[in-house]
C-alpha cells in the first residue's frame, strides 16, 4: 500500500486566539481520504494576544513563532519553506480568522490530483454564495482580476482569496520568491508568467470569526494604489529577468556554434 500523500495547512495567525482555537477543532475533526495525511502549522507572526497559547494545546499543530512580524507574505514563505523542507505533497493556505471553510478542503485536494494544475484557488465569485466580503472590497477585486487579466491573459475571479493549494512546484517557486504585504493578487502575476497553472473551485466563505482584517486600517483606495504598484513592479522584474535569460540562452548559443 503506498504513503499517503501529505498536505501542510498554512494558517498565518496576528490575534487570532478567538478563532484559532475552533478552526484547529475543525480542521482535525474533518473526514479526509485515506490517501491524505493532514498537519496543521500555524505561522505566529508576533500576535500580542494569547493566540500561541491556544495553539500549545493542540499536541498534533506545529506552532512557527517568528521573531518579528513580518506581515501576511513573510508568515506564508514561512510555511512555504517548511512544508518543502519536511518533503510535504501539497501546502493549503487557510486564514486563522476562520473566513475559510475547512470542510472544502477535500474539493482543492480533488480538483489538484487531477493534475491539471498549480494552484487552487477558493472563489466566493464563482457562484456568489456565503459571505461576499464588502461593496469597496468588491470593487478592488474586480479592478485586480481586469488588471491581471490585461498583464498575465488569465482570469482570477476571487484574486485576493487566501485560500489556496499549491502543489510541490508552486511551493518550491513560492519559497524561492513570495510577494511581500498583500500577497494574494501580486502572486497571481508571479505564477502566471513562471508557466504555473492557476483553477478555481467555488467556496462559501465565512464572515470573519475573531481578529482584526490586516488591511482594514487602510482605505480602499490607498490599498489599490499600493498594490496596483506592486503589481507593475513584479511584473516588469518578471519581464526584465526573462528578457535576460532569453538574451544570455542566445548569447551562449552564439558562441557555442561557432
Amino acid at each position: 500500500m503506498s504513503q499517503p500523500k501529505k498536505v501542510l495547512i498554512i494558517i498565518p495567525c496576528y490575534n487570532e486566539a478567538a478563532s484559532i482555537g475552533p478552526l484547529l477543532r475543525e480542521l482535525y475533526s474533518l473526514t479526509i481520504d485515506e490517501n491524505f495525511e493532514l498537519k496543521a502549522a500555524v505561522i505566529n507572526d508576533c500576535s500580542t494576544d494569547n493566540t500561541a497559547d491556544v495553539v500549545r494545546r493542540f499536541s498534533d499543530a506545529v506552532l512557527l513563532d517568528l521573531p518579528v512580524n513580518l506581515g501576511i507574505g513573510g508568515a506564508m514563505q514561512t510555511g512555504f519553506k517548511y512544508a518543502y523542507e519536511n518533503g510535504f505533497d501539497y501546502a493549503i493556505q487557510a486564514d486563522g480568522d476562520g473566513q475559510h471553510p475547512v470542510s472544502v478542503i477535500p474539493d482543492l485536494l480533488s480538483e489538484a490530483e487531477k493534475g491539471n494544475c498549480d494552484i487552487v484557488i477558493g472563489s466566493r465569485f464563482l457562484e456568489k454564495k456565503g459571505f461576499q466580503s464588502s461593496t469597496a472590497r468588491r470593487a478592488g477585486i474586480r479592478y485586480f482580476k481586469q488588471l491581471n487579466r490585461a498583464l498575465t491573459g488569465i482570469t482570477v475571479t476571487d484574486n485576493t482569496s487566501g485560500f489556496r493549494l499549491f502543489n510541490k512546484r508552486a511551493l518550491e517557486l513560492s519559497v524561492q520568491y513570495y510577494p511581500d504585504k498583500y500577497p494574494e493578487p501580486e502572486s497571481i502575476i508571479v505564477f502566471a508568467l513562471n508557466g504555473l497553472t492557476i483553477k478555481e473551485i467555488p467556496v462559501e466563505m465565512n464572515e470573519r470569526q475573531g481578529g482584526v482584517s490586516s488591511i482594514s486600517a487602510f482605505s480602499a483606495v490607498y490599498y489599490m494604489c499600493k498594490v496596483t504598484l506592486g503589481i507593475f513592479y513584479t511584473f516588469m522584474r518578471l519581464k526584465t529577468q526573462f528578457k535576460w535569460q532569453r538574451s544570455r540562452s542566445s548569447l551562449s548559443l552564439q558562441v557555442y556554434s561557432s
